[in-house]
């Protein structure tokens, strides 16, 4: 798995930009919101990525944002119908925020209006997503009360990674809240592994 490129942007256009690495160019496809955080052309760049494999071809997503590509995985793992083309339209027509809103208020119009979407296929991702986002969603809002610490922002970035990965959210919340309690963990790479260990043991 490609988990990201550091290199230099080559090019870049609003679906789509080519990094070189070591004198390699990879073409990545990215969403609007991506584009607008690019660099210029020929500047350092680092972007996260989503390898898709296919039977004819091995296609690279690219994100500038950890949130971006979580919710990218979310809507291609978790949503019936819903493939990569798809899921990069849903981070091109909304920000991560609103669309979180948006699901977890079962706002079926705003959805909708996403271009490439319709109405049957706003009201699955409402569906398919709702228990995914809620308490995720939730627990930011509760946050963004007041400023968050830099625990509670690894700890939001290490739940959502993991709800990603197809854990639940109350799994996932549990996990990450133990394992902060017992101090083992600060970064939200940290957290992650630790909670995938201890998933995995069934602790």
């Amino acid at each position: 798995m490609i988990t990201f490129l550091d290199g230099k942007l080559v090019s870049a256009l609003p679906t789509q930009a080519t990094v070189d690495v070591n004198g390699v160019g990879y073409e990545v496809f990215i969403p609007l919101s991506s584009y607008d955080k690019l660099p210029t052309v020929g500047q350092p760049i680092r972007i996260l990525t989503h390898l898709a494999v296919r039977e004819d071809a091995h296609i690279l997503y690219g994100f500038m944002t950890v949130p971006e590509r979580d919710l990218f995985r979310l809507l291609v793992n978790n949503v019936s119908g819903i493939g990569p083309k798809l899921a990069l339209a849903v981070l091109s027509g909304m920000s991560v925020s609103n669309f979180k809103t948006a699901v977890v208020n079962s706002d079926i119009a705003a959805i909708s209006k996403i271009s490439g979407l319709g109405k049957k296929t706003a009201e699955r991702i409402v569906l398919e997503l709702k228990d995914k986002l809620g308490v995720a969603a939730a627990w930011q809002a509760a946050t963004a009360a007041y400023a968050p610490t830099p625990e509670q922002e690894q700890a939001n970035e290490a739940v959502l990674a993991l709800i990603a990965l197809g854990y639940k959210l109350v799994d996932a919340h549990k996990a990450v809240r133990d394992l902060q309690t017992q101090g083992q963990a600060k970064s939200a790479e940290e957290l992650v592994k630790l909670a995938l260990k201890k998933m995995a043991a069934g602790r």
